[in-house]
């Protein structure tokens, strides 16, 4: 599947190509943190398929917790917004943040990865309080 992204400024476009069957959610305390949120939704674009159309993303090298090898972070340094991560490297394979992709109402997450750190409250959300726009 072709997917369009980028950030919530504008400044920076990409196109990728995805298995929409390969969503992933992961709970692990990196993502949490570098996410702002209780996990992250990632997919694995194609070997050699992501392309950046505009803007120039800032790049952190984070050392992962459990390989201990290094990561490149991909966000844009206008508006902050996680948009890949990436090796430090060989860059041919991204893994897109979800949230940045324009079709994400289409990419359902199929599996789930550390577990062992995932919030107890993320399983239920179904008995809070619903509005369907924000309120004042």
């Amino acid at each position: 599947m072709k997917v369009q992204g980028g950030c919530h400024c504008g400044n920076i476009t990409y196109e990728a190509e995805i298995n929409p069957e390969a969503v992933g959610i992961c709970h692990c305390t990196d993502c949490q943190t570098s996410s702002g949120s209780a996990y992250r939704v990632n997919v694995r674009c194609a070997e050699g398929t992501f392309r950046l159309l505009s803007g120039q993303p800032k790049i952190y090298v984070k050392t992962t917790a459990d390989s201990g090898n290094p990561r490149a972070q991909g966000f844009c340094p206008e508006c902050g917004t996680p948009l890949f991560s990436t090796t430090v490297t060989d860059q041919k394979v991204h893994v897109l943040r979800v949230g940045s992709i324009r079709q994400r109402a289409q990419l359902k997450p199929k599996a789930m990865g550390w577990c062992r750190s995932m919030q107890p409250w993320v399983t239920d959300l179904s008995g809070l309080e619903r509005a369907e726009e924000q309120r004042a």
